[in-house]
């Protein structure tokens, strides 16, 4: 409490245009001095309380959004009166393809889903509650946001089971490609998945290449080798292969199998090669990001394959896939999907029980054993660093091959949430400089923003150099790159003057990470957050700071004018340095950004910034 009346004595400080404190300033401009963290997002759905029956109408709909509501009746359940995953899965691409065609206007076909999740299991009787819309259109393409939650009618109860993302393509006549209209978010939330989803997209086309450096990265030792495998099950005692015929209750309304349909064949064969592994009754985890290759038709067989290709201590993962040939002496089989499940068996009190060790086939399934330890190395880096909570992760997340593009992820897109934040409030304008403030829950963040007359390229690769931040900003004193993850991504070695209680300077590693315009009206973006490296760790010379979530956002007004606006979150530990030395005030803030503006101004047409833009 008493930090929350402190940093609404600062906003209100800040509004009667009193200049903050010089410490306040610093961690305003250079964004490394104390803890940040991204604020809470609203979870879809999650609506204010209304303030009376007779309350003030309610927001439009999003045009795009499809609401389903399916009863849990015993046909869509398994032996344990649960329902079944692949009927699950059968209402989650409908209620998503539905969205995806008010989009379009057109026939959409799906192209890929992301991981899922699957937090809790559904029994009979109870409603399972779909709501799926389109967060963001491409050329082609367009991601459709689902959330899936149950509702026991006795009891009243709400609960969420799973999110996912799925990536549809809208197809005229002949399979013809269909340039979409973008979608205008309208909501605070809608702007936040709009904004993020281009990093989501960005996450899928590298996907295979994160899975490739990981192999190529990991030793080749695999877990028999260093434990007792004498108890092993062989592989191939878990695999299963069934044929379906595609009948025209299977078919869409383009007269292509239906997408849920495929899934739920696949995680019927899935479950029975982990059954064999087991000899129990699993339960589905989670289903790995996967593609559709092609389409298939009414008439086409498909044959369906699955094995359990690693099972770890309370986990196993079965790689599935299906093809399809359009007649029974076809020599040639189309590959239409490859999908790989997470399975665990739970014992009567509901935990997960021990799994027999898996030895693998010579081959073939020896890679499949391999990548199947790097898939879940991948997955949950990719479950801790993406879908936590903000505020449950540490500002410095340690940083490695395998983890470097979720937290390239991670680091972009909560600057992005911070930007489509709503109620920012102008504090106070001088000349050129603005600076607004926005107070949520425990943080108070500052967006400070001016225009200069700069293309927004050229502000970009000033701004995400920070071996140059120095000659314009004073607090920094030096800045050395680290490495060179690739050409979005660096990691810095920073140094910073010395704070006004500090006997000696600040350091800090930051991941800078930055984008350039995904489509026409987006931003240049200059994520940064701490990372942890072995080679960098505290030095007592040094009092090592942190910071979460800062950067720049650079928007083109014209050829030649930008908006550059930099971001930043004050936690509370940072919110002592307000009670010292008030009455040392200066406009510390104001004199760095003109220093900024001439900085860029000065080193337009440089060169090297130019070269940077190719």
């Amino acid at each position: 409490r008493a930090t929350l009346l402190l940093s609404r004595c600062l906003l209100k400080m800040v509004k009667g245009n009193v200049i903050v404190p010089e410490d306040i300033l610093s961690f305003c401009c250079n964004g490394l001095q104390g803890s940040t963290s991204a604020p809470r997002a609203r979870e879809p759905g999650e609506q204010e309380e209304a303030r009376g029956a007779m309350a003030s109408a309610p927001a439009a709909r999003n045009p795009t959004e499809v609401q389903m509501s399916q009863l849990v009746q015993p046909c869509h359940t398994n032996h344990r009166g649960e329902l079944s995953t692949g009927q699950l899965l059968k209402w989650i691409d409908t209620a998503a393809c539905l969205s995806a065609e008010r989009h379009a206007g057109c026939p959409c076909v799906t192209a890929s889903m992301d991981d899922i999740y699957f937090e809790h299991t559904i029994s009979v009787g109870q409603v399972v509650n779909i709501k799926a819309k389109v967060n963001r259109a491409f050329n082609s393409s367009m991601e459709v946001g689902i959330q899936v939650n149950y509702e026991d009618l006795c009891s009243g109860k709400h609960c969420s089971i799973c999110k996912a993302y799925a990536t549809f393509v809208a197809q005229g006549p002949m399979g013809s490609k269909v340039r979409l209209e973008p979608v205008i978010p309208q909501t605070e939330e809608e702007k936040i998945e709009y904004s993020i989803a281009a990093e989501r997209r960005r996450m899928r086309l590298v996907h295979k290449d994160t899975l490739k450096d990981l192999l190529t990265s990991s030793p080749q030792e695999t877990e028999l080798e260093t434990r007792d495998g004498s108890g092993a099950v062989p592989a191939e005692r878990t695999r299963v292969e069934s044929v379906e015929l595609v009948l025209p209750p299977h078919a869409n309304h383009q007269g292509n199998t239906f997408g849920g349909q495929i899934m739920a064949w696949m995680e019927n064969v899935a479950t029975i090669a982990a059954s064999r592994l087991c000899h129990g009754y699993p339960t589905l985890r989670a289903i790995e990001m996967f593609h559709f290759r092609g389409p298939s038709q009414v008439g086409d067989r498909l044959v369906l394959k699955a094995i359990v290709n690693n099972a770890f201590k309370n986990s196993m993962e079965v790689g599935v896939s299906a093809e399809a040939y359009g007649q029974e002496m076809s020599v040639s089989r189309r590959h239409i999907n490859s999908a790989f499940m997470t399975f665990v068996v739970l014992d009567q009190q509901g935990q997960p029980r021990t799994l027999p060790m898996v030895a693998p086939e010579p081959g073939d399934g020896e890679r499949r054993y391999r990548e199947a330890s790097a898939r879940k190395k991948i997955r949950l880096d990719r479950k801790y660093v993406v879908s936590c909570k903000q505020t449950e992760v540490p500002l410095s997340v340690p940083w490695d091959q395998s983890n470097k593009v979720y937290l390239s992820y991670n680091n972009v897109s909560a600057l992005k949430m911070l930007v489509a934040k709503a109620n920012w409030a102008l504090a106070r304008e001088k000349e050129k400089v603005r600076m607004y403030t926005l107070e949520e829950d425990k943080f108070l963040s500052f967006r400070i923003e001016m225009s200069v007359c700069i293309p927004a390229s050229r502000a970009f690769s000033l701004l995400s150099n920070l071996r140059r931040r120095h000659e314009w900003d004073s607090h920094y004193v030096s800045a050395e790159l680290v490495q060179k993850v690739d050409d979005d991504d660096m990691i810095y070695h920073v140094v910073s003057q010395k704070l006004r209680n500090e006997n000696k300077p600040q350091d800090f590693v930051i991941l800078a990470s930055r984008r350039k315009p995904c489509s026409k009206g987006d931003p240049y973006v200059v994520a940064f957050r701490s990372v942890t490296l072995p080679t960098h760790p505290a030095r007592p010379e040094f009092t090592r700071g942190e910071t979460l979530c800062s950067g720049f956002c650079i928007w083109p007004e014209s050829q030649e004018m930008s908006k550059v606006a930099y971001y930043n979150q004050a936690m509370p530990g940072y919110l002592t340095y307000v009670t010292t030395n008030v009455a040392g005030l200066s406009s510390d803030i104001c004199s760095t950004f003109e220093a900024c503006e001439k900085f860029l101004l000065k080193n337009k047409e440089d060169l090297i910034s130019r070269l940077q833009d190719f």
